[in-house]
């Protein structure tokens, strides 16, 4: 059996407007979809605001999580006339995309007296080895809210162990991510943001790609 790899994101708004916020949100889900095609686990934790997230960290999980990152890093451009501010004249709103180290497991962060876990039929692509019982498994930390799922395994017990591991994983990367924000490292993330030369974009309030 290949082991899982794994990939952390940071998708931030910089310091743009609630524009750049609602752009993170919708590029979240953008990234969701995408994943699901890939047969990649994603999870994502960050605080949403009254627009959107300022910022997120994104967990992706399994064989094509790498492949899934590649086609986001960097910065993603989104067009759209502004429904919070229908006078302005701003169109173009930008979002960085980067990335952040895995966290290592930390011991204890979870514990599991606070965890439900949930189990469902894996949907999505898959095809001879799509699993077609109720193995895959949802863990929340009731505590937090996060949520974590696995679904690769055809072992609900291993799927349990799975999404246990990304659980922690999570919860670290939200916070290392909460602890980089203080510091001027993350501070050179947000304002590395280059409000150009995206490297996917998207419009409209559905996010639909623009190819070429």
């Amino acid at each position: 059996m290949k082991t899982a790899k794994h990939v952390s994101l940071l998708v931030t708004s910089g310091n743009g407007p609630a524009e750049c916020q609602q752009a993170v949100a919708g590029i979240i889900e953008v990234m969701r979809r995408e994943a699901e095609q890939l047969s990649v686990d994603f999870d994502f934790t960050g605080t949403h605001r009254k627009h959107g997230f300022k910022s997120a960290v994104i967990l992706v999980s399994g064989a094509a999580a790498e492949t899934f990152a590649k086609r986001w890093r960097g910065t993603v451009q989104w067009r759209a006339n502004s429904k919070i501010r229908p006078s302005h004249k701003r169109a173009n709103w930008f979002v960085g995309v980067f990335d952040l180290p895995v966290p290592a497991q930390t011991s204890g962060a979870v514990l599991a007296q606070d965890v439900v876990f949930e189990t469902f039929r894996a949907g999505g692509p898959g095809g001879q080895h799509q699993n077609t019982t109720d193995s895959a498994v949802r863990a929340i930390h009731r505590p937090s809210g996060l949520v974590a799922v696995a679904r690769e395994e055809r072992s609900q017990h291993r799927n349990k162990s799975l999404a246990l591991e990304r659980l922690q994983q999570l919860m670290a990367a939200q916070i290392a991510a909460e602890d980089a924000m203080q510091k001027a490292t993350h501070n050179g993330l947000h304002h590395a943001l280059e409000r150009g030369n995206p490297v996917r974009r998207f419009k409209g309030p559905s996010f639909d790609e623009v190819k070429g």
